[in-house]
């Protein structure tokens, strides 16, 4: 009892929900109003068809008993009466019959125009769809392309590194070479140098005093 309570409110919610989705066109709309217009115009006609035969019956039989031209007058005029109505349900089955023609028409364009309209929803979500694709495979292209680039830039950099490391070897071992060099050349001996004896220097020679030369501070004797 219990699941078929639930089945039946699974599907009433279909129901509705099915039924809340689906909006009438304008065209429908108008194409149901003249077939119910229709449908009561026939339902007029066919009451007052019936109405008329029923007069037509009682004519016929009060024309049957009496015979008189009265009688035949009215047996001719219910005939008339019903030939009328009967014309008018013609009339009201033919406008049935184009109301639902339209009907029909407007239901036609409302399915083409879903039809679009879904098919345009289609294109809109496989769109999206793709958009999303795109975005996920570039992400991935991309980190496998980062993950590419730090490869081969990490090997390009061991080897800059490698040389660099090569090069600082190089620069110290010559570095140390010469120190080593320079501290065993510190640690000998020195040897005393010998000196060299000093030169006299040669006497200088007095400088001959010029003839005539007046002895300074001697004035010559005046004549008396």
């Amino acid at each position: 009892m219990m699941a078929r309570g639930r089945k039946k409110t699974a599907a009433k919610k279909r129901v509705a929900k099915k039924a809340t989705s689906v909006a009438l066109t304008s065209a429908q709309v108008k194409a149901q109003k003249a077939a119910d217009k229709a449908a009561a115009a026939v339902k007029a006609a066919t009451t007052k068809v019936d109405a008329a035969n029923k007069k037509l019956a009682a004519a016929r039989k009060k024309a049957a008993s009496s015979k008189t031209a009265a009688a035949k007058k009215a047996v001719v005029s219910a005939r008339a009466a019903v030939a009328k109505q009967k014309e008018g349900l013609t009339k009201a089955k033919a406008s049935v019959a184009e109301a639902k023609l339209a009907q029909a028409a407007a239901n036609v364009e409302a399915k083409v125009a879903a039809a679009a309209a879904a098919a345009t929803e289609a294109v809109k979500a496989y769109e999206d769809q793709l958009a999303k694709k795109a975005d996920a495979d570039l992400a991935k292209a991309v980190k496998a392309f980062e993950s590419k680039w730090r490869a081969a830039r990490k090997k390009k950099d061991a080897a800059k590194v490698k040389a660099k490391a090569k090069k600082a070897e190089a620069k110290n071992k010559a570095a140390a070479k010469k120190a080593t060099a320079k501290l065993k050349a510190l640690s000998k001996p020195k040897k005393a140098a010998k000196r060299k004896p000093a030169k006299k220097a040669a006497p200088k020679k007095a400088a001959p005093k010029k003839a005539g030369a007046k002895k300074a501070g001697r004035k010559p004797a005046k004549k008396k």
